[in-house]
């Protein structure tokens, strides 16, 4: 048996908190605008691959678009 046959689905696990965020994030936002706890749940979210993160001085951010179905 192999082993695509036993998983049928990969979904990455969310809080309710991160689905709230995905959705709040459908275009480019600047990390500048967001409240720091946000941002603190956005690097989190980086690291999962569920946001991209475009620039380097003044950061904006962009759910992917696997997960804005979520």
């Amino acid at each position: 048996m192999k082993i695509n046959e036993l998983i049928t689905g990969f979904d990455i696990w969310t809080t309710n908190e991160e689905k709230a965020l995905l959705q709040k994030l459908d275009k480019p936002t600047p990390v500048s605008s967001l409240s720091e706890h946000e941002q603190f749940k956005i690097e989190a979210m980086v690291r999962k691959s569920l946001l991209t993160k475009i620039g380097h001085t003044n950061p904006s951010v962009v759910a992917n678009e696997k997960n804005k179905t979520i």
